[in-house]
């Protein structure tokens, strides 16, 4: 049985003026195989939306200035910005309420009650210096219809499969949309160690080889 590859494919700057399935066919053209599964990174898939919000133009509420002080500073929503950001889409009093009951949660033992009451953003926003430059300086939302992404892309490269996965320098690796059939745990781990990048590696595309077999066993 072949191994399995992770190979990272360098890329030049994305923007949103680029069709996400398009990048990832010219730059993996010749590369993909029926056995392989193509990854992306969703912070890369989300800027290729429009789905990004520069700081500075958010106007602050006192509400996220409180709030963001119960999230642990690591977290994407512990700055005043973060927090507003996902309040301007999931509404603040949700957030607010969902903040809330997940503190009583913890009290009790039962945890990620925020992540899980506050809106599918929640979990997804990056805040500055959460995503690869030049849009480090930029809030960045989770991309828009992730299981409509990975099924265009197996559908146009012939893969095994898609995924989009969240993945940082932490070891925090998980995925956002995956096509039928993928066993997203495993992808998930084999990208704990993010070859994807978090600065200036530009690499937003991952393919791992031989994922079909090493999926079966």
């Amino acid at each position: 049985m072949a191994e399995v590859e992770i190979v990272s494919v360098p890329t030049r700057i994305l923007t949103d003026k680029d069709d996400i399935v398009d990048i990832i066919e010219k730059y993996t053209k010749g590369r993909i195989t029926e056995n392989d599964v193509v990854s992306v990174a969703e912070s890369v898939v989300a800027i290729t939306q429009g789905r990004i919000v520069r700081p500075e133009d958010l106007e602050i509420s006192t509400l996220a200035q409180f709030c963001c002080r119960f999230i642990p500073d690591q977290g994407s929503l512990a700055s005043p910005h973060g927090m507003q950001a996902l309040m301007n889409v999931e509404g603040q009093w949700r957030v607010a309420f969902a903040l809330f009951v997940g503190f009583l949660g913890k009290i009790i033992g039962q945890n990620g009650l925020f992540y899980k009451l506050g809106g599918e953003q929640t979990a997804l926003i990056d805040d500055v210096t959460g995503t690869m430059p030049p849009f480090d300086k930029h809030i960045v939302y989770g991309p828009k219809n992730p299981q409509g992404v990975v099924k265009c892309l197996k559908e146009r490269l012939g893969c095994f499969g898609a995924v989009i996965a969240d993945v940082n320098d932490l070891k925090r690796s998980r995925i956002v949309g995956a096509t039928e059939g993928i066993n997203g745990e495993k992808v998930a781990q084999l990208l704990i160690d993010n070859p994807f990048g978090n600065a200036s590696q530009k690499t937003p595309i991952v393919i791992i080889k031989n994922f079909k077999q090493y999926q079966q066993v």
